[in-house]
């Protein structure tokens, strides 16, 4: 990892994670990160620890996670997609924007905060990219389940310079 978005991360003290470690069980028939032409499509991450794995806490927001525990699950959810990103391109400053980003968040039944658990995504992308290249587009909504009871999964596309 070199460059300014490297420069950037050290300076905000931001650790990325290593790649997703399944569940024992668990398979995937889809690449966690496509790339296509300039075009890069990031399937849905969740939040990962350190190691890799699933990092908690789990389930359903607000009754089961509360609202802050699930903007932390959110930082980190942003941090795992740098790193696969970092995995897939090499480079992170070979991302020349952020188009679009979506949020799907393990929501109760009525629950209408999901942009409040979704903006830490955004504000870290913001801190780390800067503002020309991390505004994205984005959509935040509620969803019965995701996977592994995780709060949220986000999934984005960027473009490469």
């Amino acid at each position: 990892m070199a460059g300014s978005v490297a420069t950037r991360l050290n300076e905000l003290g931001l650790t990325l994670p290593a790649s997703p470690k399944l569940p024992p069980g668990v398979t995937i028939s889809f690449e966690w990160v496509r790339i296509r032409g300039n075009r890069v499509f990031v399937s849905g991450h969740g939040p990962l620890a350190p190691d890799g794995t699933p990092a908690g806490p789990f389930g359903k927001v607000p009754s089961e996670v509360p609202l802050e525990a699930a903007q932390e699950s959110a930082r980190l959810t942003a941090l795992a997609v740098i790193a696969g990103l970092q995995e897939a391109i090499g480079d992170l400053d070979r991302v020349a924007g952020w188009a679009m980003v979506n949020g799907f968040v393990n929501a109760d039944p009525g629950f209408a905060q999901t942009t409040l658990v979704l903006n830490p995504f955004s504000d870290l992308i913001l801190d780390v990219f800067g503002p020309e290249i991390g505004v994205h587009a984005r959509t935040a909504i509620g969803v019965v389940t995701v996977p592994l009871n995780l709060p949220l999964v986000v999934s984005a596309e960027v473009e490469l310079s």
